[in-house]
């Protein structure tokens, strides 16, 4: 496995991968976890590996399951099923203390990571993060006509503002998703948090990150809220903001010595 920052691949135990980017540095290592149906070729993915290379840091970034350019069907995925391929690149491609920085669906399986690796942590950043969306807004914002259709038919088809291509949501989805649920108890985390957060996100309301940041406890817990900010918060001015939090969280700030 090479640490240059090509593409290579992490075989999984059921004949997947995980397709990943590695580069090599000092410690911490910053890790990105993507959102639903992203992948880690995104402006924010590719613009920390840039920040990381110049200044000598490890950085991580990967597809999870039906993403990007790993292997098998979107459909397959789960919650459970793509948290297991972040801990499986995790686990095998670094060392030592880690900054996750988790966008959306990436900030819950980052929350996720946190509380399965707590001893590895050195900080967390989340980026509108969507910890328990498949209950409390994809379940939620269903019409009784379109929740009957998915439990019916298992998958349901919902026009995207990202893609041509619809979002497809499968009631396994859902069901296996609350396994993983996060808000209904504190999470205990050893190092510091940091939430990032539009006010005109149309995906997931900024007041989600309060919720958020009342239910963690941890050294210290700052959210930052982006007037105008959109989901993605990919602008020039949001990635140099982002850049500018994640080196908050390194040496000297971590939660490791």
């Amino acid at each position: 496995m090479t640490c240059d920052g090509s593409v290579q691949r992490l075989a999984r135990p059921d004949g997947n991968w995980v397709a990943y980017a590695r580069s090599s540095g000092r410690a911490p290592t910053v890790v990105f976890l993507g959102g639903f149906r992203s992948d880690m070729t995104g402006t924010k993915a590719l613009a920390l590996e840039a920040w990381a290379r110049r200044r000598g840091h490890a950085y991580l970034r990967f597809d999870y399951l039906g993403h990007g350019q790993s292997s098998g069907p979107f459909e397959d995925g789960t919650i459970g099923r793509w948290l297991d391929d972040s801990l499986a690149a995790i686990d095998q491609l670094t060392e030592g203390r880690l900054v996750l920085v988790g966008s959306s669906m990436g900030g819950w399986l980052s929350l996720l990571v946190a509380r399965a690796r707590p001893e590895r942590l050195a900080g967390l950043v989340l980026i509108a993060a969507a910890p328990d969306f498949t209950e409390r807004m994809l379940l939620a914002g269903l019409s009784a006509e379109e929740r009957a259709r998915l439990e019916r038919e298992g998958r349901l088809e919902r026009p995207s503002q990202y893609s041509p291509e619809p979002s497809v949501f499968t009631w396994k989805l859902i069901e296996e998703g609350r396994n993983h649920l996060l808000l209904d108890r504190m999470l205990s985390l050893p190092c510091p948090v940091r939430l990032l957060h539009g006010q005109s996100d149309p995906d997931v309301r900024w007041e989600y990150s309060l919720q958020i940041a009342a239910h963690i406890e941890a050294p210290e817990v700052v959210t930052t809220l982006v007037k105008g900010g959109d989901h993605r918060l990919s602008t020039p001015s949001d990635i140099a903001r982002l850049i500018a939090t994640v080196e908050e969280l390194l040496p000297d700030r971590g939660c490791l010595s």
